[in-house]
C-alpha cells in the first residue's frame, strides 16, 4: 500500500483560518466516486446531457494533466436497491437493478468521454461482454498506465454492499492515492446544511470521529475498509467546475478524512 503523509489534527475554528490551509502534494493516481443523483442536474431523475458533458470536460481535463483516473459511479437517479424492498420486492433482486443502473450511468459518462477524444474503458464486476469488459484487477491497472481513464460499474458485483464499498475496495485494488467522493454538496457537515443554518462544515476528521457521530461521509463498510487500509478520502462538491482540479492539485478542498494518530 502506497504511504500517504499526514495532516496535523485541527479543529473546526482553526480550519476557518486562512492559515490552517495546508499544501499537499498533487495526486498522481485516484478513485473519483460520484453519486448517481450528480448525472441529474436540476431534473429530478435520470441523466442530464448537459450536466454529464461538463463533467466530461472536467475529466478528460484531469486526466490529460497526466493523473490516472478511475471512476465509480452510483445508480440512484436511476434506481436505488432499498427502494424495492420497500414494496416487497427481494432485496438481493433490487440490488442487481441497482447494479444494472450503474451500468447505464457508465455508459453514458463513457460515451460523453469518447466524443471528446479521450480513451475510456467501462469494466464491469457484472458479465455484460457485449458493453464492458470484465473486471481484472491487472488490466485495469494497466488501462491506467496506458493513460485511460476507467469506470468501474455494478459495485462489487454482489448484493448488500453499496458503490460506496465498491469504491473503497477498487481503490485499494488498483493502489490509489485517495477516493475522492464528488458530490453535490461541498463537504461533511455537523448536521445537514439544508436543514440546520447552524450546521458547520469539517476540514478534517478522523474515521473513527466519522464512524462513530455517523457523519453523512460514506456507509460504515465503506469508512471500515478505508481506515483498516490507510486510504485518505476527501469529500467535495463536483457541481463546482475546477474543484476536481483542485482536489488533485493539493489544494484544501472539502472535508479530509484520514486516519488520526488517536485511531
Amino acid at each position: 500500500m502506497i504511504s500517504l503523509p499526514r495532516w496535523p489534527h485541527r479543529s473546526m475554528a482553526e480550519s476557518a483560518s486562512p492559515a490552517s490551509k495546508i499544501a499537499r502534494k498533487p495526486y498522481k493516481r485516484v478513485l473519483l466516486k460520484l453519486s448517481g443523483e450528480v448525472l441529474m442536474g436540476e431534473d429530478g431523475y435520470g441523466i442530464n446531457a448537459d450536466t454529464v458533458n461538463r463533467l466530461a470536460t472536467e475529466l478528460v481535463e484531469v486526466s490529460n494533466s497526466g493523473v490516472e483516473l478511475a471512476i465509480v459511479i452510483g445508480g440512484g437517479n436511476i434506481f436505488r436497491g432499498m427502494s424495492g424492498t420497500a414494496t416487497g420486492m427481494d432485496r438481493a433482486s433490487a440490488d442487481y437493478m441497482g447494479m444494472l443502473a450503474t451500468m447505464m450511468n457508465s455508459i453514458a459518462l463513457q460515451d460523453a468521454i469518447e466524443r471528446q477524444g479521450q480513451m475510456v474503458r467501462v469494466i464491469s464486476a457484472l458479465h455484460v461482454r457485449q458493453v464492458a469488459e470484465p473486471y481484472i484487477r491487472r488490466r485495469a491497472v494497466r488501462h491506467l498506465e496506458k493513460g485511460r481513464i476507467v469506470i468501474f460499474a455494478a459495485g462489487t458485483g454482489n448484493p448488500y454492499f453499496t458503490t460506496d464499498t465498491a469504491a473503497s475496495l477498487r481503490a485499494m485494488e488498483i493502489q490509489a492515492e485517495a477516493v475522492l467522493k464528488g458530490t453535490k454538496v461541498d463537504g461533511v457537515y455537523t448536521a445537514d446544511p439544508l436543514h440546520d443554518a447552524k450546521a458547520e462544515r469539517f476540514e478534517r476528521l478522523s474515521f473513527t470521529e466519522a464512524l462513530t457521530r455517523k457523519l453523512a461521509v460514506m456507509d460504515a463498510t465503506a469508512l471500515a475498509l478505508c481506515r483498516d487500509n490507510n486510504m485518505r478520502i476527501i469529500v467535495f462538491s463536483i457541481i463546482k467546475g475546477g474543484n476536481l482540479q483542485r482536489v488533485i492539485a493539493g489544494e484544501t478542498v472539502g472535508t479530509l478524512v484520514e486516519e488520526s494518530d488517536n485511531d
